[in-house]
């Protein structure tokens, strides 16, 4: 058993991981998570009782408190997954980005190395969890890979590239044993709705306009976040010291074309009562400023060191998404609250 100190493990990836590392093994974690508008703990009801799982609510850039938890808790590992994680949300205000994503990773990295100084353990590990946004845009061909230079274009992509780096620089500078992943665009049950696929399915649901940037060709690689979870324990356990992972699903697919299938698969599983199909809600709107137009991931090396491979495709995996969506709308109702407006930009343009 490792005692895993998670970061924003109230969030969608760490709540997922959170639930994965108590229902599928022995470890205990202890769950710091400043529960902003996306985290929250209505995803992790199935596990809060279980013994090896505590959870305190903080900021990670309380500097006293995160140095308190390292003490109390004795962490053999660290999975730091807390972020401000929406694009659209930085292009609105970059503040909260750069201080929870760059000045908050600075102070787990300082934690994690007084907490080192004070109590050898040969075993400790810090996992950085960031994203294939730091690398920028790609044309028709090609994927990002761990040897692809950075290229952010958003406050957000920029925020976590800036904390990349201080993680690399802490592991030559100090010699803190750090691991990175870059994964691709995750989705699944218990994500907040803001980001795509739950954005479209509760429009769809609410039977309101369906919002798609410019034409919908921005093209992005779809991973189910069980498959991601399990390739971070993976890398934690199994990664080289001061390696970085790139994470993808293999599922590349242009908006619009994600936005159809949604649309198809619920006309065939809950059609509207007015007899229409679903897609005839889809409005284009004015495109986000600074859009990327592809991403793409090549994740062969994961493959080739750690043997992981993604177990969904996307046709299972937007299913289970789906009606898991579907069947628990009283989580939707909990976490979003009658005051919840839809904070994506362009929809009153």
């Amino acid at each position: 058993m490792n005692r895993i100190l998670v970061t924003g493990g109230a969030g969608f990836i760490g709540s997922a991981l959170v639930r994965h590392l108590i229902n599928n093994t022995d470890h205990a974690v202890f769950n710091i998570d400043k529960l902003t508008y996306a985290g929250h703990l209505a995803s992790l009801a199935d596990v809060s009782e279980n013994e090896r799982y505590s959870f305190l609510r903080a900021d990670i850039c309380d500097e006293k408190t995160v140095s308190e938890a390292f003490e109390t808790f004795k962490p053999d590992w660290v999975m730091h997954l807390a972020a401000e994680s929406h694009v659209d949300r930085s292009i609105d205000g970059a503040s909260d980005f750069i201080q929870t994503n760059i000045v908050g990773t600075y102070k787990l990295l300082e934690a994690s190395r007084s907490y080192l100084n004070k109590h050898s353990n040969p075993d400790f590990r810090f996992l950085h969890i960031s994203t294939d946004e730091v690398f920028g845009s790609l044309g028709e061909e090609g994927m990002f890979s761990e040897t692809t230079a950075y290229d952010p274009r958003s406050p957000y992509s920029s925020s976590k590239a800036s904390s990349d780096h201080l993680v690399r620089a802490w592991y030559h500078t100090y010699g803190l044993p750090v691991l990175i992943t870059n994964c691709s665009n995750n989705y699944g049950p218990y994500q907040y709705p803001e980001k795509l696929i739950p954005v479209v399915l509760m429009k769809a649901l609410r039977q309101e306009p369906i919002p798609v940037y410019g034409k919908g060709e921005n093209i992005r690689d779809w991973l189910f976040v069980d498959d991601h979870v399990r390739a971070l324990e993976q890398v934690i356990e199994n990664g080289r010291l001061g390696e970085t992972y790139t994470v993808g699903g293999h599922n590349e697919i242009k908006n619009i074309d994600l936005v159809h299938h949604i649309c198809t698969i619920l006309d065939e599983i809950r059609p509207r009562s007015n007899g229409q199909f679903y897609k005839e809600l889809i409005t284009f709107v004015q495109d986000r400023p600074g859009h990327d137009l592809r991403y793409a991931i090549d994740a062969s090396n994961i493959k080739k060191e750690l043997g992981w491979v993604p177990e969904e495709t996307f046709e299972t995996g937007i299913k289970k998404t789906i009606s898991w969506y579907l069947e628990n709308e009283q989580w939707i109702q909990e976490v979003t609250g009658s005051a919840f407006k839809f904070p994506r930009l362009g929809l009153d343009s």
